[in-house]
C-alpha cells in the first residue's frame, strides 16, 4: 500500500468510494443526505485536486485507489488541518487502510506546522468516533441541534 497525493487518474475511484460513505450518512441522517449521492461532483473533485489548500490523499494498492482522506488547511490564528473527510472502499475495510491515512494527515500536518488535526464526526456514527479516539483524538467540543 502506498498513501499519495490524489491526482486526476483517481476521480473516479474517489467517486465511487463518495457514494458509500454518503449512503452511511443517509441511513444515519436522511434528513440531510439522501441514498445514492455524493458530497462532490466529478467537477468539484478537480478543482479540489487542483486548490493546495485542500489537499487529498488517497491509498493505493497495486495501482488501485482503494480509499481517500479530503483536508482543508485553516490558518489564521490557530492553524489547523480539517480533515473532512476519511473513507476505505467496502471490500478493502479492516487493512489498516484507514489507519495509514490517518497517519499520512497527521504526518502531513506535524510537518507544516499545524497545530492539530481536526474534523467532525456525526452522532450514531460510532465506528468513526470509536477508529479516531483509537488514533489518539479526543473530543473538542461539541455541535448540538434543534429542528425545527
Amino acid at each position: 500500500m502506498h498513501i499519495r497525493r490524489a491526482e486526476a487518474g483517481d476521480i473516479p475511484a474517489i467517486h465511487a468510494i463518495l457514494r458509500q460513505v454518503n449512503d452511511v450518512h443517509a441511513a444515519l441522517r436522511p434528513d440531510l443526505f439522501h441514498a445514492g449521492g455524493t458530497k462532490y461532483t466529478q467537477e468539484e473533485l478537480r478543482a479540489i485536486l487542483a486548490d493546495g489548500s485542500r489537499p487529498v490523499f488517497v491509498a493505493d494498492v497495486g495501482g488501485r485507489t482503494v480509499g481517500y482522506a479530503f483536508c482543508v488547511e485553516k490558518r489564521g490564528g490557530t492553524a489547523t488541518l480539517y480533515l473532512d473527510d476519511l473513507c476505505v472502499d467496502e471490500g478493502w475495510r479492516r487493512q489498516g487502510i484507514a489507519a495509514a491515512l490517518f497517519d499520512a494527515v497527521t504526518a502531513y500536518a506535524k510537518e507544516r506546522g499545524f497545530y492539530s488535526v481536526t474534523l467532525n464526526v456525526w452522532a450514531g456514527n460510532d465506528g468513526a468516533r470509536a477508529f479516531y479516539e483509537s488514533r489518539g483524538m479526543t473530543v473538542q467540543k461539541t455541535t448540538m441541534e434543534k429542528r425545527v
